[in-house]
């Protein structure tokens, strides 16, 4: 499975804003939900249930919330850009900018550890991190996670 298999366009933002962390994990369940309430209260509760056991921040501004959840039949994603980072508790120290949300069903445990090894792997290189935050919108945002595959270098 390829990250751009989990992401629609209307699931990446560019410039959101979030007072905080529990704001952040609002937002990224209102993008995993699709629109559903009753999903989006699933999806909060799964990324706050994961994030009580430990950060999900890799550091480098760099955080993928993710949780697992017995409603879901697909594993879906949301990326977000912050306009301001947030504290995520991250190892280093620093405030979390860039996140990948990963919402997949309970039974995943394989394909949930793989695609969270991509999204490490993604999110290492420096490079890509630095064209994520410069890319003028969502839909660039978008089209740099679309053209990255593991172990290649993201299309400039």
């Amino acid at each position: 499975m390829h990250l751009l298999d989990l992401l629609a366009p209307a699931r990446v933002a560019a410039g959101a804003k979030a007072p905080g962390k529990k704001r952040l994990l609002e937002t990224l369940a209102h993008l995993l939900a699709n629109g559903d309430a009753d999903r989006e209260r699933m999806m909060f509760d799964s990324l706050c249930q994961r994030e009580r056991l430990g950060s999900t921040a890799l550091g480098h501004g760099v955080a993928i919330p993710h949780g697992r959840s017995p409603g879901l039949t697909a594993a879906t994603g949301a990326f977000v850009r912050l306009a301001e980072p947030v504290d995520f508790g991250a190892p280093d120290g620093e405030p979390v900018d860039l996140l990948f949300a990963l919402a997949v069903p309970e039974h995943f445990t394989q394909q949930h550890l793989v695609l969270l090894s991509q999204l490490a792997e993604m999110f290492s290189d420096a490079g890509f991190r630095q064209r994520l935050r410069e890319a003028p919108d969502a839909d660039g945002l978008f089209r740099l996670v679309a053209d990255w595959r593991p172990g290649h270098p993201a299309a400039a």
